[in-house]
C-alpha cells in the first residue's frame, strides 16, 4: 500500500510539474509574441521598410546604429531585440541591445547555420530556441519585407534562458 501511496504522490508530482513547464513555454511564447510585434509596429509607424544600399530605413529614419526602438522594447518587456539588414546572402545587426564582449552586437551576423535563417529566407517566421552568439534565448523572427515583397531585413526578439 506504501509503495502504491509513493508511486501516486510520484506521478503527481511529476504531472504538476510537466504542467507548470508547459505553462512556462505557452507564456514565454506569448511573451515573445507580443514583444515582436511592438517591435514591428514601432519600426512600420515610421514608414514603409527600404533597403538603400546597406541602410535600412522606415520611412526616412535610418535604423543603422539607430537604438531608440530595439532599446524601447528591451525596456518594455525585458527581452533583447535586434534589426537585422539583408547583407548578401545573410542578415547583420544594424541595431541591437544584444551584447557581445561589452558591447552592442551591431555588425554580427544572423547564425547561416540557424533554424531562424532558414525560414526567414523563404519569408517565414521562426519561433523557438536559439543560439544568440553562445547563449540559449527563446526567440522569436519575422521577416522584413519592402513594397515589392523582398525580404529585406529581420526583426527579432529573445528572452535568455
Amino acid at each position: 500500500m506504501k509503495s502504491i501511496m509513493k508511486l501516486v504522490a510520484l506521478l503527481v508530482v511529476v504531472g504538476i510539474v510537466f504542467f507548470a513547464g508547459s505553462l512556462y513555454a505557452q507564456d514565454i511564447q506569448a511573451k515573445v509574441k507580443t514583444a515582436i510585434k511592438a517591435l514591428e509596429e514601432k519600426t512600420t509607424a515610421l514608414g514603409a521598410p527600404k533597403l538603400d544600399g546597406g541602410t535600412l530605413l522606415f520611412g526616412e529614419e535610418e535604423m543603422n546604429g539607430n537604438y531608440d526602438i530595439v532599446d524601447e522594447v528591451a525596456d518594455n518587456y525585458g527581452c533583447t531585440a535586434t534589426i537585422f539588414a539583408a547583407v548578401g546572402d545573410g542578415f547583420k545587426r544594424i541595431s541591437t541591445n544584444v551584447i557581445k564582449d561589452g558591447n552592442r552586437a551591431v555588425g554580427t551576423m544572423l547564425d547561416p547555420n540557424g533554424a531562424a535563417i532558414k525560414k526567414v529566407k523563404v519569408g517565414e517566421s521562426f519561433y523557438g530556441e536559439a543560439d544568440i552568439l553562445g547563449e540559449k534565448y527563446e526567440t522569436g523572427y519575422e521577416p522584413i519585407k519592402d513594397a515589392a515583397g523582398a525580404i529585406i531585413g529581420v526583426w527579432y526578439v529573445g528572452y535568455k534562458k
